[in-house]
């Protein structure tokens, strides 16, 4: 499967109101491996940053005047995304600057061009209700290096989440182990009777019995009162 993560970084918060991408950073998986074959473009909105944007990104205008528009690379990007999906976190602000972009050139919508698009904010939010969810936040939680992050960028933040998206998704992995060489002809694996084995079973004492009881309120509030356990119940 090929993942695309992406990110942008842009000149305001609000699409609509005629701000545009600044920057737009991709980083590949391949088979949920890391490939080097990323994109990074900045562009030149043909406008300021607001002073809080700049803030986040540092990219001037002075910076972006002899770069790229964004129709310049247009082709270059879809043709990249074409065929992956498309990983973003908080997905709605990325998107609706890309469709933003895209009808001012008269392109098709970014969900129509690309395979899908994925929410990693969404997938956090469902994982770790009630807690923070930004992408400092999930590194932190998920011993994710972010120590180079002073400013915002778009292919800086795509490779972290990048990272952060496999940290996520760990328990989905199919655990392969080599036997031998790999050119080795015979890579057959020897069963092993786990029937001799007694694995001890530790039961949890009173007092982890109320935390645990504890944790699974403060989910169920967060949660609107619809965990699966209260429905069961």
């Amino acid at each position: 499967m090929r993942q695309i993560f992406l990110d942008t970084e842009t000149t305001g918060l609000s699409a609509d109101g005629g701000d545009r991408v600044v920057e737009i950073g991709c980083v590949e998986l391949l088979n949920r491996k890391l490939t080097g074959n990323n994109k990074h473009f900045y562009l030149n909105p043909g406008r300021d940053s607001h002073e809080e944007a700049l803030k986040v990104h540092g990219l001037t205008s002075e910076f972006l005047r002899d770069k790229p528009k964004f129709e310049a690379v247009a082709d270059d990007l879809l043709a990249y995304l074409q065929g992956a999906e498309i990983i973003i976190h908080n997905a709605p602000f990325d998107v609706s600057f890309l469709n933003h972009e895209l009808a001012l050139i008269g392109r098709p919508r970014f969900k129509e061009l690309v395979l899908g698009v994925t929410d990693t904010l969404m997938m956090a939010k469902e994982m770790f209700p009630g807690k923070r969810n930004s992408l400092d936040a999930l590194c932190t939680r998920l011993d994710v290096d972010n120590s180079g992050r002073a400013l915002h960028g778009a292919l800086l933040d795509a490779e972290l989440l990048a990272d952060v998206y496999i940290n996520l998704t760990r328990g989905q992995e199919v655990l392969l182990m080599e036997v031998g060489s790999a050119n080795s002809a015979d890579t057959s694996i020897a069963p092993i009777d786990l029937n001799a084995i007694e694995l001890p079973v530790l039961q949890a004492n009173e007092q982890e019995s109320s935390a645990h009881e504890v944790v699974l309120q403060q989910i169920d509030k967060a949660s609107g009162n619809q965990t699966v356990w209260r429905k069961s119940a």
